[in-house]
């Protein structure tokens, strides 16, 4: 089976699919499946050509390159699945909702209608596919997350306090606003917030802002992006984990946290509904008052508490969200496009 994967960008900075669709592509060779990840800024494989491919897996959806897919795929007759990404989601829906409008109604609604199949990776996002587009079939996989071997000790921070850690985009998404009218109103005390990630679209100066307008500069700290050594040494100067986006289609960063064995604190933007049931995290609403209170909440647990919840974590991860079986489930949606017959159990129909 051969698949082409495109996604906008390979560039770290362009967020989690940079790193869930290269990592889905290389547990699928592992499986058997003839992979390449194209992207149209030249950052990944390939030319962008469907010439050969049995199948094509576009990740994500308005910019023009996944029109033209759309477009070359129904002129060849190749099979074309989607993975909208969270784009369909309800806040992604409103941010700049006027040009989506216009777009929807253009040609977004009916290249996603004549998709063989559309992807989610959490239950949330399934059931907002389908409202959107009732009759399409909808393939429920969730991503996958790197487990270490091991979890890197604990190292304090240069000025002895405990230590909350934000990974990811800095942008208005992520709901750090949000984060930072709650930690003013919960003040926790012995903690600091480290913020790590890339400035977009310039929002990290607004956010700033509201940090010195909150009188919080010497509680917020800013590290940029991180990656590799980088970002395991920020998950081992951390206790907790906080991710207070308003949307999320799965939050890989919430994975990697867990995966390093960091309890979490989110929102009900992100689908993780789980962490309070196994133990190894909260989940609040996205708003200030809700997030001060899982704050409160979750520093004043001593470490041995956080620890114990993170371990929990790493199991959760291990148990449920392992690469080699997103390729596997992916595996049996790509067969099933391809040779129709009795759904798998990952198609809801």
């Amino acid at each position: 089976m051969k698949i082409l994967h495109v996604v906008a960008s390979l560039k770290l900075a362009y967020g989690g699919p940079a790193r869930s669709v290269p990592a889905l592509a290389r547990a699928l060779r592992e499986h058997g499946c003839e992979t390449t990840v194209w992207a149209p800024d030249e950052s990944g494989g390939g030319d962008g050509s469907l010439e050969g491919y049995d199948l094509i897996h576009d990740h994500g959806i308005w910019m023009p390159h996944n029109w033209r897919l759309a477009k070359e795929a129904r002129r060849r007759g190749v099979p074309r699945i989607v993975s909208p990404r969270g784009m369909l989601e309800p806040w992604a829906l409103q941010h700049k909702r006027w040009k989506k409008r216009v777009a929807w109604w253009l040609y977004q609604r009916r290249d996603l209608a004549d998709a063989a199949c559309l992807h989610a990776t959490a239950e949330a996002e399934a059931r907002n596919i389908r409202r959107l587009l009732p009759g399409v079939a909808v393939a429920l996989v969730p991503n996958g997350a790197e487990l270490p071997e091991t979890v890197p000790a604990k190292q304090p921070s240069p000025d002895g306090r405990r230590t909350a850690l934000f990974l990811g985009r800095i942008y208005p998404v992520k709901g750090l606003p949000v984060l930072v009218e709650a930690w003013r109103r919960a003040r926790p005390r012995g903690w600091r917030m480290e913020i790590a990630g890339p400035d977009e679209a310039g929002h990290r100066r607004e956010v700033e802002q509201l940090i010195q307008k909150a009188g919080l500069g010497d509680d917020f700290h800013f590290t940029g992006p991180l990656e590799d050594a980088a970002k395991t040494a920020a998950f081992a100067r951390a206790e907790l984990f906080v991710l207070p986006s308003h949307s999320e289609n799965f939050g890989m960063a919430v994975a990697e946290a867990l995966a390093h064995g960091l309890p979490v604190l989110t929102t009900t933007g992100a689908p993780w509904p789980m962490l309070e049931s196994e133990g190894c995290g909260w989940t609040v609403e996205t708003v200030p008052e809700a997030l001060a209170s899982g704050l409160r909440t979750a520093t004043t647990c001593d470490p041995a508490t956080l620890s114990a919840m993170g371990s929990r974590g790493r199991m959760l991860i291990a148990a449920k969200f392992s690469w080699p079986a997103a390729a596997t489930a992916m595996l049996s949606v790509y067969r099933w496009v391809l040779n129709r017959g009795n759904p798998p159990p990952e198609i809801l129909l």
